[in-house]
C-alpha cells in the first residue's frame, strides 16, 4: 500500500465564537479560503497536483452549508478543476477528513489531497441543523439523545472524579496553552486572518485566559444541573443504576470554549514530493473511527485507540505524545485513567479548553499541534482521538520521518 505522508499543515487562530469575537466578521467560506491559500502560498502548489479536498464542518446549513469546500477552492484560487466535498461526524469531522485524504493516497486513487475543517460558531451556533435524534419521538425514546454536558458529567461520576480534579485539569490546560502562544510554539502554523482589505483580524488565540487559578474555576456554576434535572440524570440512571446521584460538575471553565477557525493538512505520495521539491515531515501510521454506549457518548476514544493498537500491533507505550480533544476536562481524565499515562504526554500545549473548540475543524487542528510538538520536542510517534456526539470517535497515529 502506498504510503500517505504529511507535508504540511495550518491553521487559523481561535476566534471567540460570540458577536464580539474577532473573527465573527468573518464568514465561514473566507476562513477557509485563507486557509487554503496559506497551504497552496508556503508550498508553491500546482494546485492541478492536487486531487480531492475535504472539509469537516459540524453544522452544514445556512453559510456553511451547499458544499461550502468547492466554493472555498474556487475562492482560494485553487482553479476550476478541482472537486471539494464537506464532511459530518459531529466533532471527529476534520480528523476524518484528513484521514479520508490519506486513505485514497493509499489506495493509489491520489498523489495528494487535503483534509481539513472550518466552523463559524458565532455566525452558525450548535444545534442550527437540527436532527431526528432532538425532533422523533419514536428514536428518543429507544435510543435518547445524551447532552454531551450531562454525558461529561456522567463520566465523572462514573471515573471518580471530583469537582476539584477537574478544575485542576482546566487550570493546567490553561497554563500550558498560554506558555505555548507565549513561546511562540503555534507560530509556525498559524494564518493570519485578514478582512477584504487585506489588514490583520486576528493573529493569536484569542480565547485562553492567561493566569487563571482553581480558585477562581471553583467560582462558576455548574452548567448541566437544568438539563440533568429535565430528565436526562433519570436516563442515565436507568442505565447505570448503581449511581446514586450525578454531581454536575462541568462549567464553562472546564469545558471546551466557543470558537471560530480553519484548518487544513497537505498529504501526498512520495512521488508528489518529489516533483514538488517538498520533505515529507511525518507518515500516516493508521486510523479508525467507532463508538461506544450513546448514553455515554463522550466515551468512544477509549475503545477507538484500543481498535487502532491492536489493529497496528503497538501499545500505548509507543506513543510519545498524545493529543485527545478537551471537548469536557473528564474525557482526557478519563483516557489518562484507562489507559495509565501520564499527564506529561498528553495534551503537551494545552487543549479546547484554553484554546477553544471549533467543532469542525478541530480534528486537523489537534493533528498539525502533534506534528509540530513531536517536532519540537524530537520524538517519533503520536496519537490523535476526538470524541463526538451519540459515542463516536476518531484516531489517528503518525510518525515523523
Amino acid at each position: 500500500m502506498t504510503e500517505a505522508l504529511i507535508y504540511d499543515h495550518v491553521r487559523t487562530p481561535r476566534g471567540r465564537g460570540r458577536a464580539g469575537g474577532a473573527l465573527h466578521a468573518v464568514t465561514p467560506v473566507e476562513l477557509a479560503s485563507q486557509v487554503l491559500i496559506a497551504l497552496k502560498d508556503r508550498n508553491r502548489l500546482d494546485t492541478h497536483q492536487i486531487d480531492d479536498v475535504g472539509l469537516g464542518i459540524v453544522m452544514p446549513v445556512g453559510e456553511q452549508g451547499a458544499d461550502l469546500t468547492r466554493f472555498a477552492l474556487l475562492n482560494a484560487g485553487y482553479g476550476e478543476h478541482l472537486a471539494g466535498y464537506q464532511i459530518n461526524r459531529f466533532c471527529t469531522s476534520a480528523l476524518d477528513a484528513v484521514n479520508q485524504a490519506a486513505g485514497v493516497i493509499q489506495a493509489g486513487h491520489a498523489d495528494a489531497a487535503i483534509g481539513g475543517g472550518v466552523e463559524s460558531m458565532s455566525r452558525v451556533p450548535i444545534g442550527s441543523d437540527g436532527g431526528a435524534c432532538y425532533t422523533d419521538p419514536r428514536l428518543a425514546h429507544q435510543f435518547p439523545y445524551m447532552p454531551n454536558g450531562v454525558a461529561a458529567d456522567l463520566m465523572a461520576a462514573l471515573g471518580g472524579f471530583s469537582r476539584g480534579d477537574v478544575d485542576s485539569y482546566a487550570a493546567e490546560s490553561q497554563r500550558r496553552a498560554d506558555l505555548a502562544r507565549s513561546s511562540g510554539h503555534f507560530a509556525a502554523s498559524l494564518v493570519v486572518v485578514r478582512d477584504v482589505l487585506g489588514e490583520p483580524v486576528l493573529a493569536h488565540d484569542e480565547a485562553i485566559r492567561p493566569g487563571i487559578t482553581v480558585a477562581d474555576l471553583a467560582k462558576l456554576a455548574p452548567a448541566f444541573v437544568e438539563l440533568g434535572e429535565a430528565g436526562y440524570d433519570a436516563i442515565a440512571q436507568q442505565r447505570y443504576p448503581h449511581l446514586e446521584k450525578i454531581d454536575h460538575i462541568h462549567t464553562s471553565g472546564n469545558s471546551s470554549g466557543i470558537v471560530d477557525g480553519a484548518s487544513a493538512v497537505l498529504l501526498g505520495n512520495r512521488a508528489f514530493g518529489e516533483r514538488n521539491g517538498l520533505r515529507p515531515r511525518a507518515r500516516i501510521r493508521g486510523y479508525a473511527s467507532g463508538a461506544s454506549e450513546p448514553l455515554l457518548s463522550l466515551g468512544g476514544p477509549m475503545p477507538v485507540t484500543e481498535k487502532l493498537l491492536s489493529r497496528l500491533g503497538m501499545t500505548v507505550d509507543d506513543i510519545d505524545l498524545f493529543e485527545i480533544n478537551e471537548a469536557f476536562a473528564v474525557v482526557p481524565m478519563c483516557y489518562m485513567q484507562t489507559f495509565d499515562i501520564p499527564f506529561e504526554r498528553v495534551n503537551v500545549s494545552g487543549g479546547a479548553i484554553a484554546l477553544g473548540h471549533p467543532l469542525g475543524a478541530t480534528g486537523a487542528m489537534l493533528f498539525g499541534t502533534l506534528l509540530d510538538e513531536l517536532e519540537r520536542r524530537d520524538l517519533n510517534i503520536g496519537l490523535v482521538t476526538l470524541c463526538a456526539a451519540a459515542g463516536q470517535a476518531t484516531a489517528t497515529i503518525i510518525e515523523r520521518i
